[in-house]
């Protein structure tokens, strides 16, 4: 399994955010559509009726952000408090114009830098695009995971995915 981006890529399933386990809410990503996870949402969007798919509340590092964390930690830790993900939203927007907010976890502890997200957000947009498009680019996200193996690449590898996965 691992983190490219705003995406989570486990043995060929393609995510946004982290996978989820048991109830929790997800995004999966597959040839037919766009597939809600978990006990609050469902649904399966077919690719033909995803106009545009839009990240938002997505945590970008952020000295700020990386001093609230650390603080979070130590309270979480210090007084015992209970330790909760941080999560984002995708927005499915249809032919008609509706939309529906999902919410994923976020697989980035600390947050996505700012050209993960970037790139994450060109990717997506690219996904909208038809068919042929995201067909090809699902394919190449989901053979790179069936043949990666350890973790998560380091960033500079991420970033270079990211722009071949959004280039086509």
């Amino acid at each position: 399994m691992s983190m490219v981006g705003l995406f989570w890529i486990a043995e060929g399933d393609v995510y946004v955010g982290a996978k989820p386990s048991g109830l929790a809410p997800g995004v999966r990503l597959t040839p037919e559509g766009v597939l809600a996870l978990g006990d609050k949402q469902s649904g399966l969007w077919p690719w033909e009726d995803v106009a545009a798919l839009t990240a938002a509340d997505v945590p970008v590092k952020s000295l700020k952000r990386n001093v609230g964390v650390l603080v979070d930690m130590a309270l979480t830790v210090g007084l015992g408090g209970a330790d909760e993900a941080a999560t984002m939203t995708l927005r499915v927007t249809d032919a008609e114009g509706e939309t529906t907010d999902l919410t994923v976890y976020t697989a980035a502890a600390t947050g996505y830098s700012q050209t993960e997200y970037d790139l994450s957000r060109e990717l997506l947009s690219r996904l909208s695009e038809g068919a042929g498009t995201l067909l090809t680019t699902l394919a190449a996200m989901a053979e790179w995971g069936r043949s990666r193996e350890g973790g998560s690449p380091r960033a500079a590898e991420r970033e270079g995915l990211l722009r071949e996965w959004a280039e086509g």
